[in-house]
């Protein structure tokens, strides 16, 4: 007798551990029988061979993905995870997947495939191939006659009719499908006459779509230098062109909206564009005329003549103020003269006449000397100053044999380097301008 006692809780959970832990998820082929759906959306039957049969329940989140609806009797193929339901102690399978008996057996060489490739590198994302930005020519590898292409067309047609189709004519279904897809593929790369690729067709059958999950369609693909756009059915259907291509669409006419230019957009973006660039050339150009007035105005002030003109100017002004002082002085002092002349007439003491005449008289001399030393002090002070100005003025030093160099935008030339062989130059002299032409330049 075993030392160890179970309740019956201990032992069910022992037995779906050790179930789930070496059995796991197991494929499984057989018929439904037992079939319900409560209103959680759960599916709970039965499935059963000639001799046994067993429990399963496949849960709401899981059954979403059956794309057909079980009846009782219907064979199908199953992945499942081996369980055990503890409050009863049922024995039973959880189902992951269900397909049909036929579709079955095709999934299973297609998860068989789809690890292969994988392990491989097949799907990897750095394999993946970029679309052109703006595509010039599109290929289309599809059936002449299906439904697929006429979507494809009609959408390009519509988005973007200066786009170049091309179309590469291969069966869909069939036999002989994969073996025509990968020679087509093989084709547009050797005549390079396409930016792009859509290989796909219509929806259908899992059995109907099988030529794009054959090994030698994914090769085909992963070796494509064209990027390939995959469009297989709808947007349920997963093949193993998908996980291959550069980019899948969810269908063939989502493949052609992808790569297809909205002519409408690109007017507009255009427009928008073409606003902006004039509404920056104006904003160019009010600056730039802008700087030309202040350079013309600066150029303006600055120019010799116009210095010359403001000296002479402010010489005038001095003479002008000059003039106007001494007259004043001397105006000022006649006055007083003529006053104290008047007092002395006024006197009646002759000595006292007498004294101011002298005093007058001294007066008077001393008046003119001081008038005259003053003056001369002026002149000389005001012919100092004219001096200074004549020495400075930019027509005195070309008077003396010297000469100012400009280039042909009248700007004054200071070092050989803002000068360049070929262009033309303005030499100024006190009497014109000599234009010459630079033929060579020598540095010091």
């Amino acid at each position: 007798m075993s030392d160890n006692i179970y309740s019956v809780s201990q032992l069910n959970q022992s037995v779906r551990l050790m179930l789930e832990n070496q059995l796991g998820q197991v494929w499984l082929t057989g018929e439904i029988s037992n079939f319900t759906q409560p209103v959680s959306g759960h599916w709970y039957l039965s499935l059963k061979d000639e001799n046994a049969q067993v429990r399963c329940a496949m849960f709401r989140m899981k059954n979403l993905r059956v794309s057909f609806r079980p009846t009782n009797g219907m064979q199908v193929l199953v992945r499942a995870s081996v369980s055990l339901y503890e409050p009863r102690g049922d024995y039973q399978l959880i189902i992951e997947s269900m397909h049909l008996a036929g579709d079955g057996l095709l999934m299973q060489q297609f998860e068989a495939l789809k690890v292969k490739l994988a392990a491989e590198g097949l799907f990897a994302q750095n394999h993946k191939k970029n679309l052109p930005h703006f595509s010039k020519a599109v290929g289309i590898i599809t059936s002449q006659t299906g439904a697929a292409l006429q979507d494809i067309l009609y959408i390009l047609q519509r988005r973007d009719p200066s786009l170049k189709v091309i179309i590469y004519p291969t069966a869909v279904q069939g036999k002989d499908a994969a073996t025509e897809i990968t020679q087509m593929i093989q084709l547009a790369n050797q005549r390079q006459e396409v930016d792009v690729l859509i290989v796909g067709r219509g929806g259908g059958s899992l059995e109907d779509l099988w030529c794009f999950n054959e090994e030698k369609v994914a090769r085909a693909i992963f070796h494509s230098d064209i990027p390939i756009i995959s469009a297989v059915g709808h947007e349920t259907d997963v093949t193993i062109a998908d996980f291959v291509a550069d980019l899948r669409a969810p269908t063939p006419s989502a493949a052609a909206e992808l790569i297809s230019r909205n002519q409408a957009e690109l007017i507009q973006q255009l427009q928008y564009r073409q606003q902006r660039i004039e509404i920056a050339l104006d904003r160019i150009f009010a600056e730039k005329k802008k700087q030309l007035q202040h350079l013309s105005l600066r150029l303006q002030h600055r120019h010799p003549q116009s210095q010359l003109r403001i000296q002479q100017q402010l010489i005038t002004q001095l003479r002008h103020r000059l003039q106007q002082s001494l007259y004043h002085r001397w105006q000022k002092t006649a006055e007083n003269l003529t006053a104290l002349s008047a007092r002395l007439y006024k006197n009646p003491l002759p000595l006292r006449i007498q004294q101011h005449e002298q005093r007058v008289a001294q007066l008077k001399v001393r008046l003119n000397s001081e008038m005259n030393l003053k003056l001369g002090l002026q002149q000389k002070q005001l012919a100092h100053l004219c001096g200074k100005l004549d020495s400075l003025s930019p027509l005195k030093v070309l008077a003396r044999g010297y000469s100012i160099t400009q280039n042909d935008k009248h700007g004054t030339i200071k070092s050989i380097n803002e000068i360049n062989v070929g262009e033309q130059i303005r030499t100024r002299l006190t009497d014109g301008e000599i234009i010459s032409q630079i033929s060579q330049i020598e540095k010091k």
